[in-house]
């Protein structure tokens, strides 16, 4: 046989057969990254929703939205999951608002991909202790190489920008979207 078909029928071999470990390896991790994605998001609800004793998600929302009740059942707020681009990937926050969608209670980095050192900044204080009752209506807004001088403004993060940047765009459309839902379900 020829040396060049040799090969090829080697390489198609390997292909068929690594394809089908890794489709095999997927089928089994991907119930347990589920599972583990649902422990992060419950975990991240009491975070940043520090007064909740109890949440429901939304069910007929187009968008992951849970709300959340204090100790007697009164709903006291939001907790709203919700991800765009950051740097260098992904960025995913859990973002804890009141019931007027006028102040964010707290945040939470849920999952990122940002710079080692510079961009993972995001998910530390004194970054994160920034949006502790800040002001979010109309829109969070990011300062950079100055403090802050309005309540809807956060400082970005010196040499991870980007990251900082991202965060308040996710979260501004964040919020944009569970207006325009709360307001979509006022109406009927």
């Amino acid at each position: 046989m020829n040396i060049v078909v040799k090969m090829l029928l080697t390489l198609v071999i390997v292909g068929i057969i690594s394809g089908a470990s890794l489709s095999e390896i997927s089928n089994w991790a991907e119930p347990k990254i589920a599972e583990h994605r649902k422990r992060d998001t419950e975990k991240a609800i009491f975070l940043v929703q520090k007064d909740a004793k109890s949440y429901e998600k939304i069910e007929d929302a187009p968008f992951e939205l849970y709300t959340v009740a204090d100790e007697q059942g009164n709903m006291i707020g939001y907790a709203l999951p919700f991800e765009g681009n950051g740097f260098q990937g992904k960025v995913r926050i859990m973002m804890g608002i009141d019931i007027e969608i006028t102040k964010i209670l707290a945040i939470e980095v849920l999952e990122q991909v940002e710079t080692p050192g510079l961009g993972t900044k995001i998910t530390e204080e004194p970054f994160t202790k920034q949006f502790l009752g800040l002001n979010c209506n109309p829109n969070i807004e990011s300062v950079k190489g100055a403090p802050p001088s309005k309540d809807n403004q956060i400082q970005s993060i010196t040499g991870a920008t980007i990251s900082s940047v991202a965060v308040v765009k996710i979260m501004n459309e964040g919020l944009e979207t569970l207006r325009k839902f709360k307001k979509s379900g006022e109406k009927s």
